[in-house]
Order: structure tokens, then sequence, then C-alpha cells
């Protein structure tokens, strides 16, 4: 009797482990890793586009963004904000019922985030450094018999100069398009990065009308003055940029997940001359905008 007892028992225990080893195996056939370059942002979910088709990958709570610090065998912890279309990422997590992806972890180089922002910020460095080029062959051909070799050497700089143009073009043209939805100018003092009392109430606003939209994205951008070198200027519009989404963050409340990464534009495209001091005050900005999917934006 006792002996029928302990094999019923064992054999209890016996089909325990196996539906827990089942149950694991199976969870542990979900887990998949995809690797592929993000064109779009809706909200909690990114769009990525890998070899295979595209991919919408959901962002949670307890997703890592990290990129490989020196030769990457440690890695930097990173913000959702470094998550921004035309940035090439591996993705680690599991399927749901949607066949999306939920993440776990995801990674990316510095290199493939510095490409990324320079497509965010435009294509003028590389355009003006095919017109300085081209510059460099008409005054060559001033003095042709000596120059041949130089002038040849330009324009192979500007047949790689015109290649990379069309790469990030088309880099550009898979990007999810957005309709926005809000916008504000920020404008700052001389130097400075704070945040007038004025301007801080009508970002609350414009935080607060955002969260009314369905996947809702902040972009933010700075800029600077002439005044001052280039290098400053740059580091400046930057400093303005990282101001406002710490703002819009810690004292609006936005996810940063809900935010893409701060553009630094610099100098470049001044909205008045800065050959006065009025035109120079409006050029000391930041421009805050709220998008939409513009597949999302006809149910808002």
């Amino acid at each position: 009797m006792h002996g029928s007892r302990r094999w019923t028992t064992a054999v209890i225990v016996l089909v325990g482990w196996l539906t827990l080893a089942t149950l694991h195996g199976l969870d542990n056939s979900e887990k998949v890793k995809i690797n592929g370059l993000i064109t779009g942002r809706t909200g909690d979910t990114l769009k990525v586009k890998t070899s295979d088709g595209n991919i919408t990958v959901v962002l949670t709570d307890d997703t890592k963004v990290r990129k490989p610090k020196g030769l990457g065998l440690r890695k930097t912890e990173m913000s959702f904000v470094a998550l921004i279309p035309g940035l090439k990422i591996s993705v680690d997590g599991f399927r749901d019922e949607q066949n999306r992806i939920v993440a776990d972890t995801i990674t990316f180089s510095g290199d493939d985030l510095k490409t990324a922002e320079s497509i965010q910020a435009g294509l003028s460095p590389t355009q003006e450094a095919v017109e300085a080029n081209k510059g460099n062959i008409a005054a060559n051909q001033e003095n042709i018999a000596t120059n041949k070799v130089q002038i040849a050497a330009n324009r192979e700089k500007i047949s790689s100069n015109e290649q990379e143009i069309e790469d990030v073009s088309k880099r550009f043209s898979d990007l999810t398009e957005f309709d926005t939805k809000g916008e504000a100018t920020v404008f700052f003092a001389s130097g400075s990065k704070s945040i007038s009392a004025k301007d801080q109430t009508v970002l609350k606003d414009l935080a607060h009308n955002a969260v009314n939209l369905t996947g809702y994205l902040i972009e933010v951008r700075g800029y600077a003055d002439s005044s001052g070198n280039a290098a400053m200027n740059q580091k400046l519009s930057m400093d303005r940029a990282e101001e406002i989404v710490a703002f819009l963050i810690q004292t609006c409340n936005v996810p940063v997940r809900r935010i893409v990464a701060p553009g630094a534009m610099g100098e470049v495209a001044p909205v008045a001359s800065n050959e006065t001091a009025q035109g120079r005050s409006k050029n000391r900005r930041v421009e805050v905008k709220v998008l939409v999917n513009r597949g999302l934006a006809g149910g808002n």
C-alpha cells in the first residue's frame, strides 16, 4: 500500500517537472533577436525595417537601451531619446500575441547613432562639401595645366559626397512621415540656456495637449545666433535643447520614451538676420514640435 502511494507521488512529481520543463522550453522558444533600421516611432513602438520586412517593436518601462563602450565588452546605458529614425539597432525580446517584438534589450553602435543624428540634422554639411569641391574645380581650371591631379582628386571627392547624399536621401525616404499637431518656440538671452517663466507656461500647455494624442512624439531642436565661434554655438544649441527636454520630463511629466533625441543645429537655419540685435534674439531659440505618425493622425 505504502509502495503504491510512493509510486503515485513519484509519478506526479515527474509529470510536474516535465510540465515545467516544457513550459520553460516554450518560453525560451519565443525569445527572438532581430537587426534592422528604425524607420519610425509612434509613442511606445518602433517601426523597424529588417531583411525579412517591417516589424513593430514595443518599448516598455523594463526595456534597456545600451551602446557598446570601448571594445564592446562593456555597455553604456542610454535613454529612449536615442531611438531615432535612421538608427541601426539590434533587439532582443519576445513575440506577443500580435506578432510584435516586446523589447528586453536594444543595442546600437556609437557610429550608427552619429549617422542617425546627421540624418535628423539634415544634409547641409555634405551638400556644403559638394559645393566647396565644385568651387575648387572652378579655381583649378584657371591653371589647368599644373593642377590636373588636384582637379581629378576634387572630382573624386564630389562623386563620393554626391553618393553619400544619395545614400542618406534613400534613408530619409524610408522614414515614417509625421504630422505636426502642436509647436512652440522658446527664446533665450545671449549665452543663456534658462527658460523664462512665460515659456515654461507655454511648454506646460503644449505637453498637456499632447497627452490626448495617440502615439505622440516630441521633437526638440536647439539653435544659436552667430555670436562667438561655431563650436561654442553648436554646444550652446545642444545645451538649450537638453534644458527643454529636462523640463518636459521633470516638470511636465512627459515620458522619456515620447521624446526623440534633441537636435543641436548651431548657427544654421537662422529665421532672422544676425546683423541686428533684434534678429539675433530671434535666432537664439529652441523649436518644439508635437508629432503624430501620419497613419494615426486621422484618428486624433
